[in-house]
C-alpha cells in the first residue's frame, strides 16, 4: 500500500487494528498448525491436503464432474422477514455474493460475472474471500474483480475474509466497492433508514470488533451485520442485530448426497453451515459461496448467487 493509503486506513480503523492485520498476514505460516480457530490444522495452507483431495477425486472418476459443478451457479431467492422493517424497505432486494475466489479458475470467474448480469436488486453485499491463497500477490484478483464490477450495480459494500489482505482495500474502493472494517453505514430510502454494519475477519485473523461496528446504530433501528463467518452468531444476536449475512463455509463444498457436509471449517452448529437459519431473534443466512477453495471441485453442493428480499414481520 502507498503511504497515503496507510494513513487513510489508520484514520478509519486505528493503528492497532492496522498493525495487527498486516502483522498477522505476514505470519500466515504459523497458522498451518496450532492456530486459534475451528480445527487443529488449516487446510488452505496445507498443500499436501490439496493434492490428496484431487488425487482421490481422480481415482473415483469424479474430478471432471466436480470441476464442472464448480461453474454451475444457482440463483437462490431468499425471503427475509424482519420485524420492525420500515415500510420503505418492504421488497428491498440484496444481492449477496460470498467466497468468490476469483483467481482459482478463470472459467469460474466468468460464470460468476455472467450470473450476476441483469439481476434486479437495490444493494449488493460481498462477504469476503476474493482470492484463493491466504498470502502472496493479489493483482490478478483485482483484475478479475474489476471485470465483475462492470456487471454489478451500486451501491456495493464488502468485508474482508480470511483469504484476503488489507492491501486489497484501496483497490476495491477505487472501483466503488466500499469495504466495511468494523464500520457501519446508514442506508436511506424515502426518508427512512436501516443500518448496515461490517466486521473484519473473525475466523482467521480475529480482528473483528462488533462493539465498534454497532456503536453508531440507534436503539430499535433495523440492522444488518456482514460477517465472513457465521461463528459470531451468538455475539451478533446479543448485540441486537436483526440479520446476519455471511459465508466462509462453502456449505462443505464436497458433500455427501443430500448436501450433507463432512466439514465446514467453522465453530458453529451444522445448521448454520448453509442457507437460512435462526438463533433467538437473529435471522441469518450463510451463503455456500460462488467460488471454490482448496480444490476447484464441488459435489452435492452447487455454488450460488443469493438474492434476498426483505419483508416486514
Amino acid at each position: 500500500m502507498e503511504p497515503h493509503d496507510i494513513e487513510a486506513l489508520t484514520a478509519r480503523i486505528g493503528r492497532s487494528h492496522l498493525r495487527q492485520r498486516l502483522g498477522l498476514e505476514g505470519d500466515h505460516e504459523v497458522f498451518v498448525l496450532n492456530r486459534p480457530g475451528a480445527h487443529f490444522f488449516y487446510p488452505e495452507n496445507w498443500y499436501s491436503v490439496h493434492g490428496f483431495i484431487r488425487h482421490s477425486l481422480r481415482l473415483s472418476g469424479l474430478y471432471e464432474r466436480a470441476q464442472r459443478n464448480a461453474r454451475a451457479l444457482r440463483l437462490r431467492h431468499n425471503r427475509l422477514v424482519l420485524p420492525g422493517l420500515p415500510d420503505a424497505f418492504r421488497g428491498f432486494r440484496i444481492l449477496h455474493l460470498s467466497d468468490l475466489h476469483l483467481d482459482m479458475d478463470p472459467r469460474n470467474a466468468d460464470a460468476i460475472r455472467v450470473g450476476v448480469q441483469g439481476l434486479d436488486y437495490d444493494l449488493c453485499v460481498l462477504t469476503g474471500d476474493y482470492r484463493v491463497k491466504t498470502f502472496g500477490p493479489f493483482a490478478e484478483v483485482l483484475r478479475a474483480m474489476a471485470a465483475l464490477r462492470r456487471n454489478l450495480k451500486a451501491p456495493i459494500y464488502a468485508i474482508l475474509g480470511n483469504h484476503d489482505t488489507l492491501r486489497l482495500v484501496p483497490g476495491l474502493e477505487a472501483m466503488g466497492i466500499r469495504v466495511l472494517l468494523n464500520e457501519t453505514v446508514r442506508i436511506e430510502r424515502d426518508g427512512q433508514a436501516l443500518y448496515l454494519a461490517g466486521i473484519d475477519d473473525a475466523h482467521y485473523y480475529r480482528v473483528h470488533n462488533i462493539d465498534k461496528a454497532a456503536a453508531g446504530i440507534p436503539e430499535g433501528a433495523v440492522s444488518i451485520l456482514l460477517s465472513h463467518t457465521p461463528e459470531i452468531y451468538r455475539h451478533a444476536a446479543h448485540s441486537g442485530f436483526d440479520l446476519l449475512l455471511c459465508g466462509h463455509t462453502h456449505g462443505g463444498q464436497i458433500c455427501l448426497p443430500g448436501g450433507f457436509p463432512l466439514i465446514w471449517d467453522a465453530r458453529c452448529p451444522r445448521r448454520l453451515a448453509a442457507g437460512p437459519w435462526r438463533h433467538g431473534n437473529l435471522i441469518g443466512y450463510t451463503s455456500v459461496g460462488a467460488g471454490t477453495s482448496v480444490v476447484n471441485a464441488r459435489l452435492n453442493c452447487p455454488p450460488e448467487i443469493a438474492l434476498h428480499e426483505l419483508q416486514s414481520g
